[in-house]
């Protein structure tokens, strides 16, 4: 389900309510109830050219990556020409502790609460005896710190460290660098109470900048047509509309030395960009930063794709073909003459076996002004979802594909997504944060940075 070139007013979060609203009114009209809509979604949401799909062709392989791109890639930290966004939205539903940047293992799950989780999630018992052997510790031995506070503090901890390494002050380092963090409406004041608290973990404040995602309410169908109905539930329209949202009017803030929220224009942020080599996005999840925050190689390899022209770099894993997985598909468009990828919603009953590329989510935006600006002006393909009856948005960020040069890539030695999706994975992530405690120097670069005894 395409939207009509520049559809999307991103002036301000009402235009763009205005803009889903118009949307509904051209494209579900013909649609007599929600239920036939529902109905029809799989037909709605496809992709218009799955006829013409086949294999990705010529997807760059990353093998060995050179010193001296190594080398420009700390360069673009050092300089601060390397922007950072956070996504710290996200819930963890399955876990019942609220939003997942807050959640403390130390204090909030025993082994035997995390034994009792995996228990209920496996349906079979599981002791707390299991839970230690496999975490490798008591969850009460790690470092008080929430998993958010750990994801900050190492990308300091890492930006510090290559500092030293290339022989400039590492706190003038930590000052240039900017990064956006992503937040939601129930706990946002909590984690910027946290930045504030916590100095920043060595950040400058001027330059760390925050928003909150947006949710709404659903669209109803009536006798008199389509309405945005206020009385309906709230709920994200996923992280398309996140980075759509970065492209409207007073929505980006960064805070004072009062405490007061200081918001942005749009062409504000925008001037902010365009001082940027790269922007990548990271979330606040994966396990795999705890420990290397920053993955040197992709960063060169994207500033190296930026030369060519490329503003956006996708990395793709190949499926697993015994147990193959739902996701974002790579494959070749035919009559667009390039790699795409479409999201899962879109593939119109394609199986999962049928996937054999899949996006890892760890994409690059070199340049990235010029992958904001397309985004401005033409927005994203709008797929609905029905909930409780009403009609919800689901734009997918991968789609900035369609706007902009974009390379796909796959490493030559896959590296594991590592990430705290579950209670199961609860073991796993205690193990990473372990391994994070027992770098060296950390310990005291914690109570440095962030002035707490722990």
């Amino acid at each position: 389900m395409s939207n009509d070139k520049n559809f999307m007013d991103l002036t301000n979060n009402d235009t763009y309510i205005s803009s889903c609203l118009k949307f509904v009114k051209n494209s579900l009209s013909n649609y007599k109830d929600i239920g036939k809509i529902k109905e029809s979604q799989e037909e709605i949401n496809a992709y218009d050219n799955l006829k013409f799909i086949e294999p990705p062709s010529n997807v760059f392989i990353m093998d060995k990556i050179k010193e001296n791109e190594i080398l420009r890639a700390k360069k673009c930290i050092i300089e601060g020409k390397f922007f950072s966004e956070h996504t710290a939205a996200g819930e963890a539903t399955r876990l019942g502790l609220g939003t997942k940047y807050l959640i403390n293992i130390s204090k909030d799950l025993s082994d035997t609460k995390i034994a009792k989780l995996i228990s209920e999630e496996k349906k079979i018992h599981v002791s707390d005896e299991e839970i230690i052997n496999e975490s490798g510790c008591k969850s009460n031995e790690l470092l008080n710190l929430s998993l958010g506070s750990r994801h900050m503090i190492q990308f300091s901890f890492d930006i510090y460290q290559v500092a030293k390494e290339m022989n400039v002050n590492p706190y003038d380092t930590l000052q240039k660098q900017k990064m956006l963090i992503i937040l939601n409406e129930t706990t946002c004041e909590k984690i910027i109470a946290e930045f504030v608290k916590y100095n920043y973990f060595g950040f400058s404040r001027e330059n760390v900048y925050f928003m909150v995602q947006n949710s709404y309410h659903g669209f109803n169908h009536t006798n008199d047509g389509f309405e945005y109905d206020k009385e309906s539930p709230k709920r994200l329209h996923n992280h398309g509309q996140m980075v759509m949202q970065q492209t409207m009017d007073d929505q980006i803030f960064n805070i004072d030395t009062n405490g007061s929220k200081i918001y942005f224009k749009a062409v504000d942020f925008g001037e902010i960009l365009k001082g940027m080599d790269d922007k990548q996005s990271f979330n606040i999840e994966d396990l795999g930063f705890l420990t290397s925050a920053i993955d040197y190689e992709s960063l060169a390899l994207a500033l190296s794709k930026s030369d060519e022209g490329f503003r956006m770099v996708m990395e793709i894993v190949a499926n697993n073909p015994s147990n193959p997985q739902k996701g974002g598909m790579a494959t070749f468009d035919k009559k667009l003459q390039r790699n795409v990828m479409i999201e899962a919603f879109q593939l119109k009953g394609i199986k999962n076996s049928d996937i054999k590329f899949l996006n890892k989510n760890f994409n690059h935006y070199p340049k990235p002004y010029e992958s904001w600006i397309e985004l401005k002006k033409k927005g994203l393909n709008m797929s609905i979802d029905i909930k409780n009856e009403y009609v919800y948005f689901q734009p997918v960020q991968g789609d900035i594909n369609f706007l902009v040069k974009t390379e796909f890539v796959q490493r030559k030695i896959l590296k594991p997504i590592l990430a705290w999706k579950t209670s199961a994975t609860t073991p796993l992530t205690i193990k990473c944060m372990r391994k994070q405690d027992l770098q060296d120097g950390f310990l005291d670069y914690v109570k440095k940075m962030m002035k707490v005894e722990i």
